[in-house]
């Protein structure tokens, strides 16, 4: 009889496993871009994108395939960086682990890639403080505005708690990162 009831236990927990992995798969459109192919040629097999790591206290977004980091790129975050973002409007941008969940071509800040901020921690944290935990942080590049370049934006915290890039480099993530793909946001 115990084998019987292990055995129904282990059948619930890979059908909640196939589940999570459906939902995720369900919310990765068909026309995301695959990740960049290697010059034709090229020793190295394709290296799919495992995971995005932001050390926010480096200013430093790496891609990380198979538990290394294969690029590295200069960042900017939120006008007041430090601390875990805690309501809608602090300015701060979010530490904890997230999805990547969806993207979209941005009129203000060119290519974008959203962040399932808040998760379920943060959102029980705000509710339990009576306060909004926020949404639409993004993964964006930077605007296109005559009157500011592209290169003064660039060693500022200057979003309203996003992670922005230079337009080339946001090019370059957007190429190779899938939707669905973990984000872990570190201090």
């Amino acid at each position: 009889m115990r084998w019987l009831l292990a055995l129904l236990c282990l059948s619930v927990a890979s059908v909640s496993q196939a589940a999570f992995t459906e939902t995720i798969i369900r919310k990765t459109p068909s026309a995301v871009p695959s990740p960049v192919q290697p010059a034709p040629g090229a020793a190295q097999q394709e290296r799919l994108i495992d995971k995005v790591l932001v050390i926010k206290s480096e200013r430093r977004l790496q891609l990380i395939s198979r538990g290394e980091p294969l690029k590295t790129y200069r960042i900017s975050l939120g006008k007041q960086p430090k601390g875990a973002k805690e309501r809608e409007g602090d300015k701060k941008t979010p530490e904890g682990l997230y999805w990547l969940d969806w993207r979209k071509v941005s009129d203000r800040y060119n290519l974008a890639m959203h962040i399932s901020y808040p998760n379920i921690t943060d959102a029980a944290k705000a509710r339990s403080e009576g306060v909004a935990a926020g949404s639409m942080i993004m993964i964006h590049g930077t605007p296109i505005n005559e009157e500011y370049p592209e290169w003064y934006f660039h060693t500022l915290d200057w979003t309203e708690g996003c992670i922005a890039m230079r337009n080339d480099d946001m090019r370059e993530v957007w190429s190779m990162v899938k939707d669905g793909t973990l984000i872990e946001i570190r201090p």
